[in-house]
């Protein structure tokens, strides 16, 4: 922790006096990052992982890991230095005050959560719920838009309740998981599965990296989860204290566990089951206990678990809107608050763009990796800020990075933005959303102009 001032030294505003209500305490804060992370990426990408890396997933995610815990850094010195909703944006608006790249590092961030939310959406009504009902071709869009709703209403509800919901979850979502662990376990004790297939990489020479990085670039998606939580210091009891420790516990246990879920999945399922599943893990549970009666119950918690990234999400997603609204880059009935004092205008905003979303995209599995292409630009510029913000110092003590760490997170995140790690509609579908930010960028300039000329 650094407690050094010199000069310019400035108060944080809205640090102990703000709108939102502060109920998030440490342990509260380490089941929000851990249920954000432990949610929809493991229980739904991990086949889409295989198809680039082949059946070393776990490597992918590994790689995922080490680019999430380098950033995550960046993070922590800036949450705990400004401990205001908002999160990435607010630290792009104070390093570089340039309004416009602000707005659109906020509707990138606002976007992610969007596009996130609405991937889980799809999974809701996918392989998952086919297994707790034995419904076949469900109606993957109504199912998903009835989530979404439902989690809205929960948002809505106020963020006290809607941590103790994730907090429920998330002990559902970590038990599925030690349950595919367990799966691992018992097929090897039995001499079954082929762990080698787990050290079978995808394609030969530089294909090898390639292959790595494409799925890597898939995996961080189910890494996300520590840029969710710093949109909620403002609701945290303690931030510059709570959120170092809160961060390295959630990320590090989410790590240890999905390494061991890779490899189970890849010695127990042959590689092009676990590829074609948009429900890889259920593959897990048929193949390797086929004598448990365990399908329809892990179906059920798996749509949980994919259940409560949305909500975090779309927690995350109002949060920055109310935020950045609060610092005049976002129009102010996005600040609007509710009887409840939560931000219902902006809850409603994100709950209409995650629906319109999932009724217009045809290709539903590219929001995964839009939401990653478009945090690891938010990424590269965070790494930036934290060391664009050092010459600024503030009045509370908080953690500091040590200064190599958000330079390599910087060059790690420039190259998970080159082209060869993902496909060129992702990037389509990314500009597009930025455009239409831009959009709203005109709109509400134009609306200011004609206020203040009134």
């Amino acid at each position: 922790m650094g407690g050094d001032v010199s000069i310019p030294v400035t108060r944080v505003p809205g640090e102990f006096e703000h709108g939102l209500r502060r109920v998030i305490t440490r342990p509260m804060l380490i089941f929000f990052i851990l249920g954000d992370i432990l949610g929809a990426g493991i229980y739904s990408l991990t086949g889409q992982v295989g198809r680039n890396a082949g059946g070393a997933i776990w490597a992918s995610f590994l790689i995922a890991f080490l680019l999430a815990f380098l950033t995550a850094f960046a993070y922590m010195e800036l949450v705990t230095k400004y401990p205001q909703a908002a999160g990435g944006a607010l630290y792009c608006d104070r390093a570089f005050q340039i309004k416009f790249l602000s707005f659109l590092v906020t509707f990138a961030i606002m976007a992610s959560g969007v596009t996130s939310a609405s991937f889980a959406a799809t999974r809701v009504g996918g392989r998952y719920f086919t297994g707790l009902t034995g419904v076949e071709n469900p109606p993957m869009v109504l199912i998903g838009a009835l989530a979404i709703l439902l989690v809205a209403a929960i948002n809505y509800w106020g963020v006290s309740e809607s941590i103790k919901v994730n907090i429920v979850v998330t002990c559902i979502e970590l038990t599925g998981l030690l349950f595919i662990i367990g799966i691992g376990a018992w097929v090897l004790s039995r001499g079954q599965g082929d762990p080698a297939a787990a050290f079978d990489f995808s394609g030969t020479g530089f294909g090898v990296a390639t292959g790595l990085l494409a799925g890597a670039a898939t995996a961080f998606y189910a890494f996300l989860g520590f840029e969710d939580s710093v949109n909620l210091a403002e609701e945290t009891t303690n931030p510059s204290r709570d959120f170092p420790p809160a961060m390295i516990t959630g990320l590090a246990v989410a790590g240890i566990i999905y390494l061991l879920v890779a490899f189970t999945a890849a010695m127990t399922v042959p590689l092009d089951v676990l590829t074609a599943s948009s429900g890889p893990l259920l593959e897990v549970v048929r193949i390797g206990a086929p004598d448990l009666p365990a399908s329809r119950v892990f179906s059920a918690v798996s749509m949980i678990a994919v259940s409560n990234t949305m909500l975090i999400n779309m927690l995350m997603a109002s949060r920055l809107l109310y935020g950045m609204a609060k610092r005049d880059v976002l129009p102010r009935p996005f600040a609007v608050l509710s009887p409840r004092r939560t931000p219902w205008f902006s809850i409603v905003f994100t709950t209409a763009l995650s629906i319109l979303l999932l009724m217009t995209v045809d290709d539903l599995t590219s929001l995964s990796d839009t939401t990653v292409l478009l945090l690891t630009g938010v990424f590269l510029l965070v790494n930036i800020s934290a060391l664009v913000l050092r010459r600024e110092r503030v009045e509370h003590r908080h953690f500091r990075a040590p200064t190599i760490v958000p330079i390599l997170g910087a060059v790690v995140s420039a190259v998970f933005l080159l082209p060869f790690v993902r496909e060129l509609p992702i990037y389509l579908l990314a500009l597009w959303l930025l455009l239409g930010g831009t959009v709203l960028w005109a709109v509400n300039r134009l609306f200011q102009r004609l206020a203040a000329s009134r």
